[in-house]
């Protein structure tokens, strides 16, 4: 028997998977006000299991709700065979790069796209192809590489995705990047509200209709079959106005309509009744899935993209750690583990997201884009899982579901009392290179630490392709006289240069001599350390962030404005002058990089336009 919700409109229903046997029980609509966002808007009854005990296949553990899910539906554009299956659309290799800092090379979004294919992600946008010829190419690659390649037992592959203004060059671009996916996927968008068409584009409502119609059709006439439209704003926009956009574009060919809260305006009870009305009151809506975007400005995110799941959303974008641009989007851990904990009151979704890969993607991210993740952040922070109180102690050692509601084994995190520590898949140099650091350490400190290994291996393989290495510092300091560094680096075809500087202290110092050497311009703009662990011998970790000159700027997707980089590096060591320096070699080296990529890619295009 399958848990059903009484519609107004009785073509309105969802259930739970037939694996379910429970009773039902009718409560009225003024019940649920004390969390309103749960209450489909035209419903006056909403059914829900009652409490008997849960048969198999059904378990419980912690408080967590566990059933054996189908398998992944098959993957049709417009049409999702399961009601209940929930494409998970991750986002952090193009909104999410746009953080301040979150700079990424080609050859890290490459590696991170790998992880999210093994983690079970639908679709990956790789990024914004018209916002510089090294996006193009990284999402070129992405869509070659990862794009091509099954994994998992199901064979998954993802969908590849790159971002496009309603225009024909971007959509030309993205066409290019994504192309040569099995399963390329265009996103183009332009705003609805009437503050963004008066103010931003300076067009009419019928200008803004007729643009969106014909960019949907040439990125059809192109040949894509997967087309996504967003009407940037939608949480501010007239409802009637965005419904006949959103029949137009239909009409016009796409196949996902993604409705962005882009200020992270709504509340949930808000934002779920756009979805409802927008299901309910747009033309042709069965032709078409419906998604969500939701931004963090208000610290809703999360909670706006699970109320429009719950009112008929069937995609739901994120990123992973919810990175992005002011505050952030909806976090891809926090949406999944939430549907996972409480799918009995979520009408039965479900994802294909293996939740035992999001711990390292969360490293993954945090290292490559240099954002780390706040100490309380839910479920991936150094902090979710750890309990001070002596009456949560207590609790957790008489049973661990007192307190947590969700495995940290379930999310790819060992307690290392109990199993040990992570496990990175590394094997020659870069094992070789790890373990001489080891035994660097080892030879310094009485024990070294579960953090302490974790923090020297994510400093040797979270690093970018090597332009400088540091071979030797020296540095001298104190209250006697000038602070003085000198610094010996190798360049990558194995050439020796050093230099010798003075600074106001030893860090500064260091840092002229390598720029003497590097000859390229930077502005430190950011500077932060910390320790690892505990004690006077911890090893320190630093992170830097850098700009360039005006040669490294890329597009602003949503403003188009032209944008000067920002690049960051990370670094750990025992002594915190060798910690500093190697945070500011990593970031020169993705800012050389880049600017090596950018060339790479003109003389390409030259090559090609010569050969047409």
């Amino acid at each position: 028997m399958a848990l059903s919700l009484a519609f107004s409109n009785p073509s309105k229903s969802f259930s739970l998977p037939s694996c379910v046997h429970h009773h039902h029980v009718s409560i009225p609509r003024s019940a649920l006000l004390t969390n309103p966002w749960l209450s489909p808007p035209s419903s006056r009854f909403f059914s829900i299991p009652s409490p008997s005990p849960l048969p198999k296949p059904w378990s419980r553990s912690g408080g967590a709700l566990k059933c054996s899910l189908p398998s992944r539906p098959q993957y049709i554009p417009n049409h999702i065979p399961d009601p209940n299956y929930v494409r998970i659309f991750d986002t952090t290799l193009r909104d999410g790069e746009q953080s301040p800092g979150a700079t990424m090379t080609s050859n890290e979004k490459l590696v991170i796209a790998r992880h999210l294919s093994r983690l079970g992600v639908d679709i990956i946008e790789a990024g914004f192809p018209a916002s510089s010829p090294d996006d193009l190419d990284a999402v070129r690659s992405i869509a070659i590489e990862v794009g091509n390649q099954p994994v998992g037992e199901d064979g998954h592959v993802p969908v590849i995705c790159g971002l496009a203004r309603c225009n024909k060059k971007d959509i030309d671009a993205a066409w290019e990047a994504v192309r040569h996916a099995k399963k390329p996927r265009v996103h183009t968008f332009i705003a609805t509200s009437e503050i963004h068409m008066q103010h931003k584009l300076r067009k009419t409502r019928e200008e803004v209709v007729n643009i969106a119609r014909e960019m949907v059709a040439y990125a059809r006439s192109l040949g894509c079959q997967d087309i996504e439209f967003s009407p940037e704003d939608a949480g501010r926009s007239d409802r009637e106005f965005l419904y006949h956009v959103l029949e137009e574009v239909i009409k016009a060919g796409a196949t996902t309509l993604n409705i962005p809260d882009t200020v992270g305006y709504t509340l949930p009870s808000e934002f779920g009744k756009l979805i409802a009305d927008i299901k309910a009151n747009t033309p042709g809506i069965e032709n078409a899935i419906i998604s969500t975007h939701c931004q963090n400005d208000l610290g809703l995110a999360t909670a706006n993209t699970l109320a429009g799941a719950y009112a008929g959303a069937r995609q739901l974008e994120v990123t992973v750690n919810g990175i992005g641009e002011r505050a952030g989007n909806a976090s891809l851990e926090e949406v999944v583990v939430a549907m996972k904990c409480r799918q009995e009151l979520l009408g039965g979704l479900y994802t294909r997201i293996n939740t035992k890969h999001i711990v390292m993607a969360s490293k993954m991210v945090a290292e490559h884009t240099g954002l780390h993740v706040q100490p309380h952040k839910a479920i991936v922070g150094a902090n979710a899982f750890a309990h001070e109180s002596g009456i949560h102690q207590d609790g957790m050692l008489k049973h661990k579901g007192t307190y947590e509601i969700i495995s940290p084994e379930d999310i790819g995190l060992s307690r290392s009392s109990e199993s040990g520590i992570f496990g990175y898949d590394i094997g020659g140099k870069e094992l070789d290179d790890v373990f001489k650091r080891f035994k660097e350490v080892a030879e310094k400190k009485k024990r070294i630490s579960d953090e302490d290994l974790e923090a020297l291996m994510s400093d040797e393989i979270f690093q970018p392709p090597v332009i400088w290495s540091l071979a030797e510092l020296q540095a001298t300091c104190g209250t006697l006289g000038l602070s003085t560094a000198t610094v010996k680096l190798v360049s990558s075809d194995g050439e020796e240069k050093i230099a010798c500087s003075i600074g106001t202290g030893p860090v500064d110092a260091a840092y002229k001599a390598i720029d003497s050497i590097v000859q390229v311009h930077a502005v430190l703009r950011e500077y932060a350390m910390n320790a690892v662990t505990e004690g006077i011998d911890a090893i320190a970790t630093t992170r830097v962030v850098i700009r360039g000159d005006d040669n490294y700027t890329s597009t602003h997707a949503l403003t188009g404005e032209t944008m000067r980089r920002a690049f960051s590096g990370s670094g750990a060591s025992m002594d915190i002058v060798v910690s500093s320096v190697r945070a500011y070699i990593s970031a020169l080296n993705k800012m050389l990089g880049f600017v090596s990529a950018m060339k790479a890619s003109k003389e390409n295009t030259e090559k090609q336009n010569i050969s047409h």
